[in-house]
């Protein structure tokens, strides 16, 4: 997509969204409430829902979708070693192109510690 970061790739998103909400803006409005909805505490805390989202993200391969829950994830108090467990998971569904998807989640990390 044109990112060499997974912060880029939030920025790219945050930069063309407006955009797309101009044309789409129902749309874009409920994509926005369900993914708060979605991630609302509940009986499964925002950390562990944010923690499958970042397991789904590595199965369906969608590197934004990583750098976002990735950061939330993190946000939410997940610790490396939760993200790392949750991505094994992810492995064990989604096999080899979920290890490789896996280990750009894993720089993901890195990157967002460090930010």
């Amino acid at each position: 997509m044109g990112a060499n970061t997974f912060k880029e790739h939030m920025e790219q998103y945050y930069a063309t969204t407006p955009k797309m909400a101009q044309c789409i803006p129902d749309v874009m409005k409920a994509f926005g409430e369900l993914h708060k909805a979605s991630a609302a505490e509940g009986a499964l805390s925002t950390k562990h829902k944010e923690l499958i989202s970042v397991a789904i993200a590595v199965v369906i391969r969608c590197e934004p979708c990583i750098a976002f829950h990735v950061h939330d994830a993190l946000k939410a108090g997940a610790t490396r070693q939760e993200i790392a467990e949750a991505i094994g998971v992810a492995i064990g569904m989604g096999g080899g192109p979920a290890a490789a998807y896996g280990a750009a989640a894993m720089r993901a990390v890195e990157e967002f510690e460090q930010a």
